[in-house]
């Protein structure tokens, strides 16, 4: 149950890897309308879809198109300050960003919101909300301001690992409650996402200078953008989902905690 709700919270996000891939292998050269306009049609059609049938709430949409519109814009930026760039022509682009590069954005917003409703999310010894929503601002301005001035990534992790090195996360992947620290839960997430840029970079949906020559894959170091861009995204949709407590009582009698991997195993 655990792999098919994490499966299916990666519905989006899965659905616009699938399109990257088969459109690198298969998308005819000749076609009338460029690659990259076909899949930001695609991800429209998607994201309708995924309202249509409720698979995605009203306000989750909200704060996932937020997330688009804050993505889009760091895209900009990154593109003119050359740390990548997308090769293939398009019509459906502002600057030298294709429209559907938001939709790459809004897919991890989307996984985190329809991951936090499947599982019932609870979280113990949560920092107060007005830190979380400094600390994500902090990150984005970084993530700009770097280019100019010192890079503060290493001061962020320190912030990030004293605001949450106490805090689980606790969900319900059948019926009972189990649990493990926030700051593993963000790891994972954020490996899963290394992996799909290697896949997206592959698919040539966009590019790295150093894969200019040829395609290899994309540095470890690149994890820790995508951890600090986690936090920004799982803070976003805190914006619309409750933070709530966990059901302790109910965790506590159905499993207790591995003091070695510090994830919460059924009782016997």
């Amino acid at each position: 149950m655990f792999v098919f709700k994490q499966g299916w919270a990666c519905l989006f996000g899965a659905l616009m890897l699938g399109a990257l891939l088969l459109s690198h292998f298969y998308y005819p050269t000749d076609a009338v309308i460029h690659r990259y306009d076909a899949l930001t049609l695609f991800a429209v059609a998607v994201q309708f879809a995924m309202l249509s049938f409720r698979l995605e709430t009203p306000r989750e949409a909200s704060v996932i198109l937020i997330f688009h519109v804050a993505g889009t814009v760091m895209e900009l930026f990154k593109t003119a300050a050359g740390s990548w760039v997308y090769p293939e022509p398009a019509l459906l682009r502002i600057g030298g960003v294709p429209l559907f590069s938001g939709f790459m954005y809004a897919s991890v917003g989307s996984y985190i919101a329809r991951v936090w409703r499947g599982f019932d999310f609870g979280f113990s010894e949560y920092p107060p909300k007005w830190a979380t929503i400094a600390l994500a601002a902090a990150i984005y301005v970084n993530f700009f301001a770097h280019h100019w001035t010192l890079d503060v990534r290493w001061a962020l992790f320190a912030i990030i690992g004293l605001m949450f090195w106490r805090c689980r996360i606790w969900f319900r992947p059948l019926s009972n409650y189990r649990s493990m620290p926030l700051l593993i839960g963000f790891l994972l997430v954020a490996l899963f996402i290394w992996f799909a840029e290697n896949l997206g970079t592959f698919a040539h949906a966009w590019r790295y200078p150093s894969q200019s020559g040829a395609w290899h894959m994309v540095p470890l170091a690149k994890l820790g953008s995508w951890y600090l861009l986690m936090i920004i995204s799982f803070v976003l949709v805190s914006l619309v989902v409750p933070v709530r407590k966990p059901e302790r009582q109910t965790a506590t009698q159905r499993g207790t905690i591995d003091p070695l991997l510090g994830i919460s195993r059924p009782t016997a």
